[in-house]
């Protein structure tokens, strides 16, 4: 059974999660989460949105920026497979009320753990053209929405450590099923922008598809206090953790995202990443926006750390 869109990433819990929903719920919260700077305490994480800076976006299953104005995309995640696509209209409507982009991370595999194919497997698949009806079905129907919308598909490619089934491929073989499936989306979705999306790592210029195929780069960027005294001696900055990947993409002279971005530690950790994740740095003059992931994350973090909650604001049941 196809399951409904839902605000959340690839875990089997997420599959439960209706997208129709979700945006009741953050409809309802809007006036209990206004953006004033006088909130952003230890109970509040959310960055200060600076005037003239850099712009900001937010994947927000709770709807804890649903009222702010000053929040340029809306953020979502989906499968290509077992989704039910009709909801990427509601998210459209959602965006829409709030004049946002979309930014639509497809994740080509299914979410549930029945459907998971190891990575061999869905390699295989991929290459023989046996998704390219999800992927066309996929683009169709953002063909049809109203938002401005950006595709980001396979990201973090160049990441060893497992956590993505398409993550680690040689090289040749990721970039031929990118190029593929943007084919796909610029045959029919022609007004939607790609996002080529690594991850930041020194590897990630062997998956660089071509100018051709790269509208926008997106990075992953989170600050995690305790990982950070223990991988690196002393916590990071927003700029210690942004320079490496940015420097990196800065050659292709395409404008430069962060796709995903989250902290979470102390409030003496914190609130420089908050004060500097969209204040305008000249060491990054194509930084165009940073997307904050609101939600908790879905898979451990190694040192036995657990799941980091990235959301900005406190919530015990989370």
């Amino acid at each position: 059974m196809k399951r409904k869109l839902a605000f959340a990433l690839c875990t089997a819990l997420a599959l439960q999660l209706d997208l129709s929903a979700s945006l009741v719920s953050a409809l309802a919260q809007e006036k209990a989460n206004p953006a004033t700077s006088a909130e952003q305490t230890m109970s509040d994480k959310r960055p200060v949105i600076h005037p003239g800076g850099t712009k900001f976006g937010a994947y927000d299953p709770h709807g804890d920026f649903g009222a702010q104005s000053d929040v340029s995309t809306e953020a979502l995640f989906l499968p290509w497979e077992d989704v039910d696509l009709a909801s990427l209209q509601v998210a459209d409507e959602y965006a829409l009320q709030r004049n946002r982009n979309l930014l639509i991370t497809i994740e080509p595999w299914s979410w549930s753990l029945d459907w998971k194919l190891t990575p061999t497997q869905l390699r295989d698949r991929m290459l023989r053209g046996e998704y390219d009806a999800n992927m066309e079905a996929i683009a169709n129907t953002i063909a049809g929405l109203k938002s401005p919308v950006i595709v980001r598909w396979g990201q973090e490619m160049e990441d060893t450590s497992g956590r993505f089934s398409w993550a680690g491929w040689e090289p040749q073989d990721w970039i031929k099923a990118y190029r593929h499936a943007m084919d796909i989306v610029r045959a029919k979705a022609p007004k939607a922008q790609i996002m080529w999306s690594p991850k930041g790592l020194p590897n990630l210029v062997d998956y660089y598809p071509g100018d051709d195929y790269v509208d926008l780069v997106g990075l992953s960027v989170f600050g995690l206090e305790p990982f950070d005294k223990i991988e690196y001696g002393a916590p990071k900055t927003f700029t210690e953790a942004l320079k490496p990947g940015y420097d990196l993409v800065a050659k292709y002279n395409k404008p430069i995202w962060v796709a995903e971005l989250g902290w979470e530690g102390s409030q003496a950790y914190m609130q420089p990443w908050m004060n500097a994740a969209t204040q305008a740095d000249s060491q990054f003059p194509n930084l165009a926006e940073v997307v904050y992931f609101n939600d908790r994350d879905v898979i451990d973090w190694p040192h036995d750390l657990g799941r980091p909650n990235w959301r900005v604001v406190n919530d015990a049941t989370n």
